[in-house]
């Protein structure tokens, strides 16, 4: 057979019926563990930073919940970003409060940091979970940071909302389709208008935040939408604050932040959180200051890892 013809038939054999009975790729390992590419994402513990944005290494920083940067979080194992909005001279940014307290940029340029780290770990799940007190607009505002910063070909859309925990695709399925970044928006969110943001409340439920107590007692602090407690998903909020001289100001205890991030410390929250949601592990443990204790150890342990 001439050569040009030769060339012909490969490409008609790899781009024709044929490529159909050519092996699909399959996730061999999914965060990190081949143990949890056949896992459901709703059976999966993640860990998650609480204020991902506000990060400093100045001690002084007493707004800061964090000190280490967003890729640095995800290196150490971070699967869940929170991070709160506020509009700042007409631009969606991420702040502390407000952005005059701590200002950690625009949200488009922090998804595109976010997107940069997916590039280069292609078999990663990452969920987002962002706060939205101004209650600003999901179609006008959120969706163009989304699609400007080029992730919002990576989020997955549930074929129903809400989407019951067992209802889930399993991790290996996530990164398989290329869907990979589930994102929640605690208020506003309109899957109607925006599928690719999801109303958190209606299928995570959560237990107190600000919390002062190192015991962190458990209850559903938020919760909405029709499905049962149990049919949620849920995240404790193992984050612990100290009060300010007595005057209600809170602020991050990164001093007690070895024993707050300890095995022990967190794995007594989620037994003390399992009773509410059928014995099961949390979904999402969120934590400040990442880089200190035994996060990922933990959730480790609570995904029944080594």
């Amino acid at each position: 057979m001439h050569p040009f013809a030769i060339g012909l038939f490969l490409v008609a054999f790899f781009s024709g019926g044929w490529a159909a009975f050519l092996p699909v790729k399959r996730a061999t390992v999914c965060n990190g563990h081949p143990e949890l590419c056949n896992r459901s994402y709703g059976n999966v513990t993640h860990l998650g930073a609480h204020d991902s944005f506000a990060f400093s290494e100045d001690p002084l920083a007493l707004a800061r919940d964090q000190e280490v940067d967003i890729p640095s979080q995800l290196d150490l194992g971070v699967r869940l970003l929170q991070a709160q909005s506020h509009m700042n001279d007409g631009v969606l940014h991420f702040c502390h409060t407000s952005c005059a307290l701590f200002d950690g940029g625009s949200v488009q340029d922090y998804l595109s940091t976010v997107l940069t780290w997916l590039n280069s770990n292609p078999n990663e799940v990452v969920t987002f979970i962002f706060t939205n007190p101004e209650n600003v607009s999901l179609p006008d505002v959120w969706a163009p940071a989304f699609e400007d910063s080029g992730i919002s070909d990576l989020l997955y859309i549930p074929p129903v909302v809400p989407m019951k925990q067992s209802d889930w695709p399993t991790l290996g399925d996530l990164i398989d389709s290329g869907k990979r970044v589930i994102a929640f928006l605690d208020f506003g969110a309109e899957t109607d208008s925006v599928p690719f943001i999801l109303p958190e409340f209606e299928m995570i439920w959560e237990d107190p935040f600000s919390v002062t107590d190192p015991t962190f007692p458990c209850s559903v602090n938020r919760i909405q939408g029709p499905l049962a407690t149990t049919d949620h998903m849920y995240m404790i909020n193992h984050s612990l604050d100290i009060d300010v001289f007595d005057t209600g100001i809170l602020i991050s205890d990164p001093e007690d932040a070895p024993t707050t991030n300890g095995v022990t410390s967190i794995i007594a929250n989620a037994n003390g959180c399992a009773p509410l949601s059928a014995g099961r592990a949390p979904n999402f443990v969120l934590l400040d200051y990442v880089n200190i204790g035994e996060g990922l150890q933990a959730v480790n342990q609570l995904n029944g890892l080594s």
